[in-house]
């Protein structure tokens, strides 16, 4: 059976719709950088995402194309995460769409080096006749952090994030938000096969304790 990080790490992308708090350990990315509203027509969000997907299975199918990558194993190709901020903002303005900046990533296995990202680049912007240069190797730490299943459309999510915060008042945290700790999102359902009611996002936001 291929390695589903989903079900081999349920801490992280699993949690249960109520907030937690969870200390994140170093992850590796594929990451393409953007801005602007998510939902435009032609939006650089959409772009990011067709761009990762090309280079997350082209990595996966790397064997078949001759590249011995050391440590390779069999794997389900994890789900789509964003990382999201708009300047002067801590957080993230739901009524500010068009100010949004992002990272749109997916976790890579932790055998995949920045050189099998860069040959999954070249790779793939021949055989598909595209530009994949967007797609880079990415390596965050995001450490202590308060986290929650958001069950519905995305603009509720406001709601969710109200009882994270709340959670960690009481716990005896606030929000961290700085230029490298960001807003989180972990897209379990595809937009655009499941009606918004039924989508299931994990939200993640960096904490610290008050007294630090």
């Amino acid at each position: 059976m291929p390695f589903d990080f989903k079900k081999e790490y349920r801490e992280f992308y699993l949690p249960k719709d109520r907030p937690e708090i969870v200390t994140v350990p170093p992850m590796n990315y594929l990451a393409v950088r953007g801005a602007g509203d998510p939902n435009a027509e032609g939006s650089e969000y959409k772009a990011s995402i067709a761009l990762l997907y090309g280079v997350a299975y082209t990595i996966k199918m790397s064997r078949k194309a001759g590249r011995r990558i050391e440590g390779f194993f069999d794997y389900v190709v994890p789900p789509l995460e964003g990382f999201w901020w708009q300047k002067g903002t801590d957080g993230v303005d739901y009524t500010r769409k068009e100010a949004f900046e992002f990272l749109s990533v997916i976790r890579l296995p932790d055998f995949v080096r920045s050189s099998d990202v860069q040959w999954a680049v070249e790779t793939a912007s021949v055989k598909k006749k595209a530009d994949y240069s967007p797609v880079q190797f990415l390596t965050v730490e995001e450490g202590l952090c308060v986290q929650c299943m958001h069950l519905g459309p995305y603009d509720d999510e406001p709601a969710t994030v109200a009882r994270m915060h709340g959670f960690i008042a009481e716990k005896g945290f606030i929000p961290d938000f700085s230029d490298s700790r960001l807003h989180h999102e972990i897209y379990l359902s595809d937009a655009r096969k499941v009606p918004p009611e039924r989508c299931k996002t994990v939200i993640r936001h960096p904490i610290r304790p008050v007294s630090s």
